[in-house]
């Protein structure tokens, strides 16, 4: 019989190295957190339209001192709308963000919980083509939405 490994947990599967197992562990533990956190923001924004003035939320700081959209107003106005399955309006919230910012997020949120419950870390790191893509996106959008209007 083989002496049990210091701080590996009696639960994990025989021969899992107790790293994955912590790397699972958090990655659960996150992964509920941001969940719940969502979740609550969601049912909260369900009841608050914030296409009417007066609503209790934030207002974006760019805007209140510029008089401009910067590249995600909107932002909360379009997940309002994707929460009451009104695409269009979505869309006209904040195309760019609905077309680009929903599946990166998707995409990197996905990735993050499958190389987690692997028992892998994984770190997003841009690199700086991808940074320089991001940053000239966001400030074409943000011209293009005050220009054309």
């Amino acid at each position: 019989m083989s002496a049990p490994v210091p701080g590996a947990s009696p639960y994990a599967a025989p021969g899992a190295p107790a790293d994955a197992r912590r790397v699972r562990r958090t990655t659960l533990g996150v992964a509920l957190a941001v969940t719940g956190l969502t979740a609550a923001a969601c049912a909260y924004l369900w009841h608050t339209d914030p296409h009417q003035p007066g609503q209790a939320l934030p207002r974006c700081p760019f805007n209140v001192m510029t008089g401009l959209l910067c590249p995600a107003c909107g932002g909360t106005r379009m997940v309002y709308d994707l929460l009451h399955g009104e695409l269009s309006a979505a869309f006209h919230d904040n195309a760019a963000l609905l077309v680009l910012g929903v599946p990166l997020a998707a995409y990197v949120g996905g990735r993050l919980l499958y190389e987690g419950l692997r028992g892998r870390r994984y770190r997003v790191r841009p690199t700086p083509r991808t940074l320089a893509a991001v940053l000239a996106t966001a400030l074409v959008w943000g011209v293009v939405r005050n220009v054309v209007g």
